[in-house]
């Protein structure tokens, strides 16, 4: 009866939304290494409209320490390199024709350390994001059990079956965070 209003994967989904947020936010972290990603925060404002860089322009990686973005309509080439430059991502855009380049400076120490601290405030957002589904989860368990839709050893089980969920999940997360912490660290 209790399993209709309460569904672990659905969960563990919620949960997983978290983590594809927090691999996102990672992959637009600077590692010293040019990378389209890192265009990803990058909007233009064109045709009247703030608009991502990826539908007005398209975003190329030619070797490790260059972007290039090719603008697809050359009167806006003015507007997408103003964009670039406000989205405080310490590049210096170059215009080329109708392409940008973006030369990657290699990552000062301070700069790697600051980036790092970026990398551990998005993990801990992460964290509180899986840990908002499980309170969230947990609150339902309680009110299917005072409800008497659900028996309080069932209420017991699936509890802890969230918690030991929200155990893995943190754990993903940590490891993540160590594995961009290295490559952020990485000269």
């Amino acid at each position: 009866m209790a399993a209709a209003n309460f569904d672990l994967k659905d969960i563990e989904r919620r949960m997983r939304i978290a983590l594809d947020t927090l691999k996102r936010e990672f992959s637009g972290l600077r590692t010293g290494r040019a990378s389209a990603a890192m265009m990803e925060p990058v909007s233009v404002n064109i045709y009247g409209a703030r608009m991502p860089l990826n539908q007005v322009a398209t975003v190329s990686v030619p070797d490790a320490r260059m972007i290039s973005v090719a603008v697809w309509d050359r009167s806006q080439l003015a507007a997408v390199e103003k964009g670039i430059r406000e989205s405080n991502l310490g590049l210096n855009p170059v215009i080329d024709g109708s392409t940008i380049r973006l030369p990657i400076p290699p990552l000062s120490t301070e700069r790697r350390l600051e980036l790092v601290k970026i990398a551990h405030k998005y993990a801990e957002g992460g964290r509180i994001a899986v840990r908002n589904v499980r309170r969230d989860s947990m609150d339902l368990l309680k009110k299917l059990e005072k409800d008497h839709a659900m028996t309080e050893d069932d209420q017991r089980k699936n509890s802890t079956k969230v918690q030991e969920l929200t155990d893995k999940l943190i754990k993903e997360i940590d490891q993540m965070l160590a594995a961009k912490e290295t490559e952020i660290k990485q000269v």
